[in-house]
């Protein structure tokens, strides 16, 4: 299948953004023809007042990207605005796509109602699903790997397909949703992990700072002793030994702590251990790319090469359909 993905540059990748996203495209480059994506126009719809961090934020998120195992010889890696083919489809597709099915986007009232740090009743805003729409529908994708809660968002892009379908040509490709089971990784605070809430563990953490950050992290609230037994399903740090561990210390923490046989500091050292051991390959090759940033270069101009070869044909197909 073609496969198309992107994600904003607004900070440093964590945790969870590895294992709700990197991991399962690790899993499809694998198998399929994939399109992976900074969507750093996206990124100016929540953020365009403030835009000083946006290119140091784009070249961690490659090096993120790079060193999680993303694999450029395996899927085609570029940055969206280096592909202005996505701008001409946007503005094409707004032509034909109805204020009511934007107003209608859930996260439309919500986003506003939720972010003050800037005015958000911008047309950018209103219109981004339609730049969304543009950047899977530029590259005929079958199919787009997505949570439950982004399904809205994927169904008005296939709705403009259809519509223009309608109006024009059958020439747009109505993608499917390939469902992913993001899994809730909990944060050093017990809530979910984000950059906002300031709990997050990135990739780019050093070693001293994860171990740091772990011995920190929130536990079972009735365990206020060291004698005092623990439940390990409603600890954060358990979490995070199912994720990391193997079985044997996922069934060992289990039953220890429900016994009170381990403490929380021995318990957290446990985890921190099988942290920093998947986490260290990671820093390594972070390290190699920060000594090389041409090998960014080479990797987004690359990629941008083989996004426009399929973009351009796209677009002619486009304007031929609708006579321009």
């Amino acid at each position: 299948m073609r496969i198309v993905s992107g994600m904003q540059p607004s900070g440093r990748l964590h945790l969870g953004n590895y294992l709700g996203a990197l991991a399962n495209w690790k899993a499809l480059q694998d198998d399929h023809e994939c399109f992976f994506f900074v969507a750093d126009w996206h990124a100016l719809s929540t953020n365009y007042e403030e835009t000083s961090h946006l290119r140091t934020y784009v070249r961690e998120l490659l090096i993120d990207w790079l060193a999680s195992g993303i694999n450029p010889e395996r899927a085609t890696i570029f940055i969206q605005s280096h592909v202005p083919e996505h701008a001409v489809l946007h503005v094409l597709l707004s032509m034909i796509t109805p204020i009511s099915w934007l107003e209608r986007n859930p996260t439309y009232k919500e986003q506003q109602d939720h972010i003050e740090r800037c005015d958000l009743s911008t047309h950018g805003f209103l219109g981004y699903p339609v730049l969304q729409a543009a950047d899977i529908l530029l590259y005929k994708a079958e199919a787009v790997p997505v949570g439950k809660d982004q399904l809205p968002h994927l169904e008005l892009t296939r709705e403009i397909a259809r519509r223009f379908n309608s109006l024009y040509a059958p020439v747009l490709v109505e993608p499917r949703a390939l469902l992913t089971e993001f899994p809730k990784v909990t944060g050093t605070d017990g809530r979910k992990m984000s950059k906002s809430y300031g709990n997050a563990i990135h990739l780019s953490d050093t070693e001293p700072v994860v171990r740091h950050k772990l011995k920190t992290m929130v536990t079972d609230p009735a365990r206020v002793r060291r004698h005092d037994p623990g439940n390990p399903e409603i600890c954060p740090v358990f979490t995070f030994h199912k994720i990391y561990s193997n079985a044997t210390v996922v069934d060992q923490i289990n039953q220890e702590c429900r016994t009170a046989k381990i403490g929380c500091i021995a318990c957290k050292q446990f985890v921190a251990d099988s942290i920093v051991a998947q986490l260290s390959p990671i820093w390594d090759a972070r390290r190699s790319l920060e000594a090389n940033p041409k090998r960014l270069d080479d990797v987004t101009q690359a990629g941008r090469a083989r996004a426009a070869r399929v973009v351009t044909h796209t677009l002619e197909e486009v304007r031929h359909a609708m006579k321009l």
